[in-house]
């Protein structure tokens, strides 16, 4: 198993890292609530920007969020489903994993872009600080389960947030060609 403590050991996630949760939570189980994630993640986070510095602390999240997504389609999702399949799998997926809602509103075939909305997500929903939104992380989670999918880089870009007066992250991705 993983030890984040001790160096030398493997640096990929797996379902190995993970390890057997159904075994080892026998009697509290898999979930747990919302504020306790987001207390784990923003006190690595505040921890990593105090050491390291604002910037190298965002720039670690976003590779980390990328590679949770990459590793969630890896393990989770048929990658020779067709475009639409995909999409439809996925976003049942993230509804039952309790991660957040997805909405497709728009998959284009041909140019691969898509228009996505997330809400109800576990890193950001109803969080701000002096109207600015820190949600790098789930926009990179999102850009690693895509580039699994389609063999390419993808670049997620945050178009807005609280559409239609609710809270909702609508954004946009392409592939980098």
């Amino acid at each position: 198993m993983f030890d984040i403590f001790h160096s030398g050991e493997e640096t990929s996630i797996s379902r190995d890292t993970i390890g057997n949760i159904a075994e080892g939570r026998k009697h509290l189980g898999e979930e747990m609530p919302v504020m306790v994630y987001r207390l784990y993640e923003y006190t690595i986070k505040a921890e990593l920007s105090h050491r390291y510095g604002e910037k190298a602390a965002k720039i670690l999240f976003c590779n980390a969020g990328k590679s949770v997504g990459w590793a969630y389609a890896s393990h989770f999702i048929n990658q020779d489903l067709p475009f639409k399949e995909f999409f439809k799998t996925l976003k049942e997926l993230l509804r039952v994993h309790k991660t957040g809602i997805l909405k497709v509103e728009t998959l284009d075939d041909r140019t691969e872009e898509e228009l996505l909305t997330r809400r109800e997500d576990v890193d950001c929903s109803r969080r701000s600080f002096a109207g600015k939104t820190h949600c790098k992380y789930d926009k990179e989670f999102l850009s690693g389960i895509l580039c699994v999918y389609k063999g390419k880089e993808c670049v997620v870009t945050k178009m807005d947030r609280w559409v239609r007066g609710l809270d909702i992250y609508r954004f946009h991705v392409g592939v980098n060609l």
